[in-house]
């Protein structure tokens, strides 16, 4: 399978978004990843960290979780103007 990277060269558009929302709520990854654990998505520290650098891609599915945690729509996360 083709990896095709965002414009800025990251494999995922809503990594600094998470990133933004995760410190705003005073959370560390790891607290985050035990968030969407209990959530039902089996992420650890070390994906979250990988997210947020932009290396690792975020399927839509786990979009839905990270706006559940972070109470948001998807399109906040996404940084979109249709929001």
């Amino acid at each position: 399978m083709k990896l095709y990277k965002h414009t800025d060269g990251k494999c995922n558009a809503s990594g600094r978004n998470i990133k933004l929302l995760r410190e705003a709520a005073g959370l560390s990854q790891e607290q985050l990843a035990g968030k969407l654990q209990l959530a039902g998505l089996n992420l650890n520290q070390k994906a979250i960290s990988r997210i947020e650098t932009g290396d690792r891609v975020v399927p839509d599915f786990e979009l839905i979780f990270f706006s559940e945690i972070f109470n948001v729509p998807v399109c906040k996360l996404l940084n979109t103007e249709q929001c």
